[in-house]
């Protein structure tokens, strides 16, 4: 009986040592499979090619030259002055209107006209009646004299200026106001409303001082 439970004693001993060992065996396999597995990847990844490297590019920096003068910025026509060049008439409405001045300058003129007139008859009828009546004494004319010339002078131009406006009248009537007689040009607005009977622009001017 001792002789068997020794014999049970020592084979439960062998088959707990053949459960470790094979234990050992088992743990050594998976860390080299483990260790396999991670020389494999790092063989891929040696063997992977490696993405070449950008470089910044380096611009060519600006050469500078001194004393360089600043160059100035090209003058385009702007869209009215090109828009005033392509028109060959005034609008009707824009006739009309520099009719109306014409017509408010006109009034005034003859009225100053008139005056001027009156004045030049009244001082003409006061040297006569100075005659007739036998007055001897030196006439002190030098100042009279000069006075009416300078009436005379002053009421011949307003009568020019009268017959300038109503010929522009005629024009605006034709049709043909506002266009310069020397380049055939359209006379700019801000010109005719400053001297309505204009026929001439400033251009043309320039051409014949030259």
């Amino acid at each position: 009986m001792a002789k068997a439970k020794k014999s049970a004693k020592a084979a439960k001993k062998a088959a707990a040592k053949t459960k470790s060992a094979k234990k050992t065996v088992a743990k050594k396999a998976k860390s080299t499979a483990k260790s396999t597995k991670g020389k494999a990847a790092a063989k891929k990844k040696l063997a992977a090619p490696r993405k070449p490297e950008t470089q910044p590019v380096s611009r060519p920096a600006t050469p500078t030259f001194p004393n360089t003068p600043a160059q100035r910025p090209v003058a385009y026509p702007s869209k009215a002055t090109s828009a005033r060049e392509d028109k060959t008439r005034y609008s009707e409405e824009e006739l009309k209107e520099f009719e109306k001045l014409i017509l408010e300058k006109l009034e005034k003129a003859r009225a100053e006209y008139r005056i001027l007139k009156e004045t030049l008859n009244r001082n003409n009828d006061e040297g006569t009646d100075a005659t007739s009546g036998g007055n001897t004494k030196v006439l002190e004319d030098g100042a009279e004299t000069a006075e009416k010339e300078n009436l005379s002078q002053l009421a011949a131009r307003q009568q020019k200026y009268i017959m300038n406006l109503e010929n522009a009248l005629v024009r605006i009537k034709n049709g043909t106001y506002g266009i310069c007689t020397v380049t055939g040009k359209l006379i700019p607005k801000e010109r005719l409303l400053a001297v309505p009977h204009t026929t001439q622009s400033i251009e043309a001017k320039m051409m014949q001082t030259d």
